[in-house]
């Protein structure tokens, strides 16, 4: 189709846009499926900016007469399509354990109700600036883990960067980014508060304990913050607490240790070898309690107590934020799951 731009008119430009691209779908001019040209070829053909093309763009997205398709631009939105639901681009760190469960939830719940795209940044700023420069007027939702390194110019520059996707369609799993504001979603930890909280669930067993020992591997990017509401809650309750940066030699009868990442490494291993070298038994002698939880953990040393958020509730409540279209800020359940080790 051929616009006629008027910018001496009084009419806004990007309103004069939008009418003209309805007007063509009603007529027919434009049938569903029609492709739109670019934001860039239809601002340089009409000497206007790309920021006026793109506001008339989403414009008509929002009212549901245009659709973006990932790399492909705007095309005229299929009346046949809207089973589809809204295109969501998931944009997770890395695929954990954690974040398959977390994952595994959305999909279910969202089901085929949605179009669904993953990529993982891998912690890197450089990449997620990257995917948002590329898809930024692509979808109708982003859901990011901002897990990014904490000094403080990354967290600027990760607050930058989230700063770019509109609120009403930014949804954060896991972590709020320090300074952000606004109506967007986000389902996340209070990692300082949540393991105060969760520790004092086992309080009757610790405060039996004769030091709480409290091994924080380098994997650990919380570790810091995790560490302070352990300090606070050892100091509350008057309880002995050790941190160490890898499993210690020395290894007595009644401490309690708490492994502060994931259960399939090295810190557990060596941890469940040096008890055993030691004589002592697991749960009886010496008490366990890892961080995060996984189905695998009802079987491991015949049954790991963990303190863990529920990740699964969390990707189902993201997914039922999108299909409701109903952003909201929720605290995820944090939790003591005890098993044998405990």
């Amino acid at each position: 189709m051929r616009f006629t731009i008027d910018p001496s008119g009084g009419q806004p430009i990007y309103k004069q846009i939008t009418d003209q691209i309805e007007k063509a779908v009603r007529s027919g001019e434009l049938p569903p499926g029609s492709q739109l040209p670019s934001m860039n070829d239809l601002a340089t053909g009409q000497k206007i900016s790309r920021e006026t093309v793109k506001k008339a763009y989403c414009i008509l997205r929002d009212k549901g007469i245009l659709r973006p398709r990932q790399g492909k631009g705007f095309y005229v939105a299929d009346p046949s399509d809207a089973s589809k639901g809204p295109s969501v681009l998931l944009l997770f760190d890395k695929f954990s354990i954690y974040k398959q469960v977390m994952f595994n939830s959305f999909a279910a719940e969202i089901g085929d109700r949605a179009e669904m795209t993953i990529l993982t940044h891998n912690q890197s700023l450089d990449l997620l600036k990257y995917y948002l420069d590329n898809n930024l007027d692509e979808f109708d939702y982003y859901v990011i883990t901002p897990h990014f390194p904490l000094d403080e110019a990354s967290q600027r520059q990760a607050l930058k960067l989230v700063s770019r996707i509109p609120n009403r369609k930014l949804v954060m799993l896991d972590r709020l980014v320090p300074g952000l504001s606004g109506n967007f979603g986000a389902v996340y930890q209070d990692f300082e508060n949540d393991i105060y909280y969760g520790l004092a669930e086992g309080l009757d067993k610790i405060r039996a304990s004769s030091v709480l020992k409290v091994v924080t591997l380098p994997a650990s990017l919380y570790g810091a913050q995790i560490r302070k509401g352990v300090e606070r809650f050892a100091g509350d309750y008057s309880i002995p607490v050790r941190f160490y940066s890898q499993v210690p030699d020395g290894i007595e009868k009644n401490d309690t240790f708490l492994l502060l990442n994931s259960q399939i490494d090295e810190g557990l291993v060596r941890l469940s070898r040096k008890i055993s070298a030691k004589g002592l038994r697991v749960g009886t002698d010496v008490r366990i309690i890892s961080y995060n939880e996984f189905e695998l953990n009802e079987v491991m040393l015949g049954g790991l107590t963990t303190v863990s958020t529920d990740f699964s509730e969390m990707g189902k409540i993201a997914a039922r934020m999108i299909l409701s279209r109903n952003l909201s800020k929720v605290h995820c359940p944090f939790r003591m799951t005890r098993r044998s080790t405990f």
